[in-house]
Order: structure tokens, then C-alpha cells, then sequence
């Protein structure tokens, strides 16, 4: 007999509130949908403002708008992580929480098949109320939640980890390269902070214990071993979306960009971007468009403003801007990332590594530079650095920054012509590259993933 016709499956999506979250939720979305499937994303006004253009499927792809309740210590209008300091998430993670009622009486409208969840640790409690299954989908590499959360690391209830014990992988964590070292592993000390009514780490094992399947968009290829330690930690299927990037950039590049990349060689200019919520302290910000400007080559610079600085052009080194002339660019404001790693003269990408830039860079041609910060920035760095030897990390001193000699040697490294770093480095990349590139990789992973969804 002729294999029955499935139907196609509604799926509501509830991503944490925070751009670097909401945005896969959304390249998700457009990958099922293309394929037929409903979504229902709810999201707070503010990043639907921001980010509703990325919907590619407007007929299957439905938003449904939430708000983000004040709380005590809750800058005004805040809504989304880019609102408030990396340090103060506390109060979002409770108005986060506080959204629990909106949410349920959304979902029972809505009347989903399965529902994504990252941070909501209580959507499995609805779940079992209105009758609906569970991913919880993970926008961050399998690693970290491989050394940081899962029941092997037995975290203290009533102390904060030492450093010894954050140095120390958990029981069975898989041997390898992507580790933290001395005191990178305070980096993981954000698993013992509060989280709303809960710590972090509590919060996101009741998250994957909760859910009936753990998402997490990666690839076998890269962190198979990860994924399978997760998946016997937890005692749950885990479904691997891939990394889930839309296929080409939208739009044009901005003309002024395009205008001034193009008077420079092919390859040449070095493109440094450290994402939205990595903002320095005026020292290192300094020392990181010092290191830019001894490398000699030309350069576009987009970060934020740093701490204790009205703007950038304030912020800038004294002399800087006449002796860089039209080499250099400081720029404070977002810039389209995707189109300018594929502008001919872009020749290497200086990044923090955080996941989305992870794969972005792993698919543009440039070389790649990693100067990560935070504990799921340095693990990612050692992934591509050390596990897949496709980018060079530069040296950091204890105090967990670097000097601009040590930029500039790691740009060197990659960029001189004669370096067997450099050719060892882009040979790897361009391997890599053509396996993520190749038609069907990525359709595969989302047609094998719906597969495992339909089983639920």
C-alpha cells in the first residue's frame, strides 16, 4: 500500500528575548515553512519590529505579540537583551517569566502540534495542561551545554562553584580540544547566577528534562560526540536542525560600504565585528583599533561604543583618525554582516565568535580571526581553531584580554602570503566551506529533523 500523506504540522515557537536567540527561531521558521508547515512565533513588539523581515513565508509564518511586563530594576521599554547590560538579566528573566499567563492563553488559541521553547523552563507544565509537544531548541553550540549544564557537573545548591571545579569537565564529557583553561572557566560561573525565580542551571536542565525532544542547531559533522553525550545525559532524542542560515543576504549592499570596499584589493580589508551585547571596557577598545591600525591593512571596524564614551569617534585613540586616513573605518552602528563577508575585498573576519558568527564565518571565504570573551565564545573559538584548524585564536594575557601586538601578529599570521599558518588554515576552511555549501547539506539536515518531529 501507498504510504499514507502526513499532515503538515503547526509548530509555535517561544524563543528567549534576545536578537541573538529570536533570529535562528526565525531562519527555523522559514526552513519549515518552506516545506509546508504552519508557525506561530510570539514575540514582544520591539524585536518584532526589528527582525519581522526576515520572514520569508508570511502566508505560513504568523506573529503574535506579547508583553514584556515592567518589574523592579527593568529599564522602561526594556523588552529584549539588547535593552538592558549583559550583567543585569535578572529582572528580564522575571518579566520573561511573568509573560507565562499571555503565553498560555495564546497557545490554547493556537492549538500547536509541538511548541519550541529555549529559556521557558515552564512550557512543558502547559504542555501537559492544553496537550501539545515539546523541543527545546538550542541556539548555542552543543559544547557548552555539554561542559556547563547537564547533571554530570552536580552543581552546588547552596555555593557558587570554585575554580577548580569549573575547570573540571564534567563526568563522561567527551574527550577533546573544545575546553576552557585556567581562568577562562570563571567564564562559566553564569551557571550558578540568577535566572528569575531560579538559578541559570537549574533553569535550563528543567528545560531539557522538561521537553519531550532536545533541539540544538549544530551538525553531526562538528559536534557529533557533543550531541550524543547530551542526548545519554538528559535521556532524550536529540535533533540536529543544522546551522540553519538563510542562503543569500537580503538586500544590497549599502552603497556607501560597497563605494568604499571596492577602492581596495581583493582579499585585503579586515572586517572586525563583536556582535551587539559585547561591549569593552575605552582601554581594550582602544587597544583593538591600535592592533588594526599596525597591521597596515585596510579595515572597517563595527562594534559598540565603549563603556564611559558618548561615541566612538570620542572614544578613539588621540591621532588615530589622521593617521589611518580612508584606511580605516570605526563604525558604532549595525552594519549588513552577510554582505559585506562576501564583498570581494573582505580577506579576513576579526569576530567574537558567538555561535550565529560562527557559522557565517565558517561559510564566507575570508580568513578567520577569533578574539571570543565570554565561555560559549572561547569554546566555539576552540572548535574551529583547534578541533577543525580553520582560524587562529589570538593570545590573551590573564587578564582575559589582549594586547594590539597580539591582534596584530594573529591578523599577520593569517593575512602574509609566505605564512604556513595562513595557507594550513584557509586549505581547512575551503574544505569545510564546500562540504557546508554543497547542494543539500543543509536541506538534509531540516528534512531528516521534520522526520524526527513527525515521530514525536
Amino acid at each position: 500500500m501507498p504510504e499514507l500523506k502526513k499532515s503538515k504540522l503547526h509548530i509555535a515557537m517561544f524563543p528567549w528575548v534576545a536578537i541573538g536567540h529570536i533570529t535562528p527561531f526565525i531562519h527555523l521558521a522559514n526552513e519549515l515553512a518552506k516545506r509546508g508547515h504552519s508557525i506561530s512565533i510570539l514575540l514582544p513588539p520591539k524585536p518584532l519590529l526589528q527582525l519581522g523581515h526576515n520572514n520569508l513565508c508570511p502566508h505560513l509564518i504568523k506573529f503574535h505579540t506579547i508583553t514584556i511586563p515592567h518589574v523592579d530594576g527593568l529599564p522602561p521599554g526594556a523588552e529584549t537583551a539588547s535593552d538592558i547590560d549583559i550583567t543585569a538579566k535578572n529582572p528580564l528573566a522575571i518579566a520573561f517569566d511573568a509573560t507565562s499567563h499571555q503565553v498560555e492563553s495564546l497557545l490554547r488559541d493556537l492549538k500547536p502540534d509541538i511548541v519550541f521553547y529555549d529559556f521557558a523552563d515552564w512550557i512543558p507544565n502547559l504542555a501537559s495542561k492544553i496537550g501539545f509537544k515539546t523541543v527545546c531548541y538550542n541556539v548555542i553550540c552543543a559544547s557548552v551545554m555539554a561542559i556547563g549544564i547537564v547533571p554530570a557537573r552536580d552543581i552546588p545548591k547552596d555555593r557558587p562553584l570554585t575554580l577548580p571545579e569549573l575547570m573540571q569537565p564534567p563526568e563522561g564529557y567527551p574527550s577533546s580540544t573544545v575546553v576552557l583553561r585556567g581562568q577562562e572557566a570563571l567564564t562559566l560561573s553564569f551557571i550558578g547566577m540568577d535566572y528569575g525565580a531560579t538559578k541559570f542551571d537549574v533553569r535550563i536542565t528543567a528545560a531539557m528534562q522538561g521537553c519531550d525532544a532536545i533541539g540544538i542547531r549544530t551538525c553531526r559533522e562538528l559536534e557529533g560526540p557533543m550531541c550524543d553525550y547530551l542526548s545519554k545525559q538528559f535521556n532524550k532524542p536529540v535533533f540536529l536542525s543544522g546551522p540553519v542560515l538563510p542562503e543569500n543576504p537580503k538586500g544590497p549592499l549599502e552603497e556607501k560600504w560597497e563605494t568604499w570596499l571596492s577602492k581596495f584589493k581583493p582579499k585585503s580589508v579586515l572586517y572586525c565585528a563583536f556582535g551587539s551585547q559585547m561591549i569593552l571596557q575605552l582601554k581594550q577598545f582602544q587597544e583593538l583599533v591600535l592592533g588594526f591600525e599596525m597591521t597596515g591593512l585596510p579595515f572597517l571596524v563595527a562594534v559598540s561604543k565603549p563603556h564611559g564614551a558618548d561615541s566612538i569617534e570620542e572614544a578613539l585613540p588621540e591621532g588615530f583618525l589622521e593617521r589611518v586616513g580612508d584606511r580605516g573605518v570605526v563604525h558604532g552602528g549595525w552594519v549588513q554582516q552577510t554582505q559585506i563577508l562576501n564583498h570581494p575585498s573582505v580577506g579576513c573576519f576579526v569576530s567574537h565568535c558567538g555561535f550565529g558568527s560562527m557559522w557565517e564565518s565558517l561559510l564566507c571565504e575570508s580568513q578567520i580571526v577569533l578574539v571570543p570573551r565570554l565561555a560559549d565564545q572561547i569554546l566555539n573559538t576552540r572548535l574551529l581553531a583547534e578541533e577543525l584548524k580553520v582560524a587562529v585564536e589570538v593570545e590573551r594575557g590573564d587578564m582575559g584580554w589582549f594586547s594590539k601586538e597580539d591582534l596584530c601578529e594573529a591578523i599577520k599570521s593569517v593575512m602574509d602570503e609566505d605564512s604556513e599558518v595562513g595557507s594550513l588554515v584557509k586549505q581547512n576552511h575551503a574544505k569545510w566551506r564546500e562540504s557546508l555549501v554543497n547542494t543539500g547539506f543543509m536541506d538534509n539536515y531540516i528534512d531528516s529533523f521534520i522526520e524526527q518531529l513527525y515521530e514525536l
